[in-house]
């Protein structure tokens, strides 16, 4: 959220009614859990094809990851996947999830 200063990305839960339609519609199961989402115009990219979509719309200096997208998707996964191992040991693990604010809390979707 603090990363999107134009507001262009609205979140959901993989959980919630949003998701589990946008999941059946893409012939993912309902309790998918895998990786990270983006629905763009329609399409929906997971693990490092959403990262980096991601990043190309972020503020500097997370454009720059969007380059990777040289590297084959295959290569791009394991790299992922290892972050997504790894994650709560380098940055550590919250005790609760992040309230929007009353401005950020209509980017939210259930």
């Amino acid at each position: 959220v603090r990363r999107d200063p134009r507001l262009r990305f609205r979140f959901a839960s993989l959980q919630s009614a949003f998701a589990v339609g946008t999941l059946s519609r893409h012939g993912l199961p309902a309790d998918y859990l895998g990786s990270i989402l983006l629905l763009e115009d329609g399409v929906l990219f997971a693990k490092s094809d959403a990262v980096l979509r991601i990043a190309r719309h972020l503020r500097w200096p997370w454009p720059i990851l969007s380059a990777f997208v040289v590297v084959p998707r295959t290569l791009r996964d394991v790299v992922y996947d290892w972050v997504a191992r790894n994650r709560y040991r380098w940055f550590g693990k919250s005790e609760s999830c992040m309230l929007p604010s009353a401005n950020d809390a209509a980017r939210f979707l259930s």
